[in-house]
């Protein structure tokens, strides 16, 4: 009924710079090539779910992913999915996924499982935080996933389905705007979910 929500999120990397990879091209002078820049190889960076259910993907493009960055991710995902009473993400184990500033943002957890945080980290979060998020209460669970076990996070193959068609041998080094808006591009087509990637990452099977 839509109440209870299951997403799958995670982190990934893309560069100015194409990446190399195999490929094919029509006979002729044409090579598919990784042509790169002479411009400095900028990093961008997405942070997405993936609903388990219908194959809707939620994204946030930025420079940098951090506790800010986050939080407007998990904003983003209560917007879209308005009338659920509980949502789940699961996700991995890197330590920002459970800053204190993220968590400020949340309901109370109840994992009940310690959480590897930097022991100089505090178990607080900053005024900032609480004073621009502490009244959100989203309501959001963490799932954490086993340490490092990748292969456990389906939405790693939606960003390999992005590599394969997009980022692989780009031509794009020197339209660093333009490459950005076909990553876009690309996750949007997944806005209103997608039976197809859900049986790209292995999240379902019949027909």
């Amino acid at each position: 009924d839509g109440s209870t929500v299951l997403l799958y999120l995670d982190e990934m990397s893309y560069f100015r710079q194409p990446e190399a990879s195999q490929a094919w091209e029509r006979r002729g002078k044409y090579q598919a090539l990784a042509r790169g820049s002479y411009r400095s190889n900028t990093k961008t960076r997405i942070a997405g779910t993936l609903d388990a259910v219908d194959g809707r993907v939620v994204y946030t493009q930025n420079t940098v992913i951090g506790c800010k960055e986050l939080v407007e991710l998990y904003i983003k995902v209560r917007e879209v999915y308005q009338h659920a009473e509980r949502i789940y993400v699961v996700q991995d184990n890197w330590p920002v996924h459970f800053h204190p500033n993220v968590l400020v943002a949340l309901e109370e957890q109840e994992e009940k499982w310690p959480i590897y945080r930097p022991p100089d980290w505090s178990e607080e979060p900053s005024r900032f935080a609480q004073e621009k998020y502490g009244s959100l209460h989203l309501p959001i669970q963490l799932v954490p996933l086993p340490t490092y076990a990748p292969w456990t996070n389906p939405i790693e193959k939606l960003w390999r389905k992005l590599k394969q068609e997009l980022l692989h041998l780009h031509r794009y080094a020197d339209r660093l705007d333009e490459l950005r808006e076909k990553v876009k591009a690309f996750l949007d087509q997944f806005a209103y979910g997608s039976l197809d990637l859900l049986r790209y990452v292995g999240l379902l099977t019949a027909y």
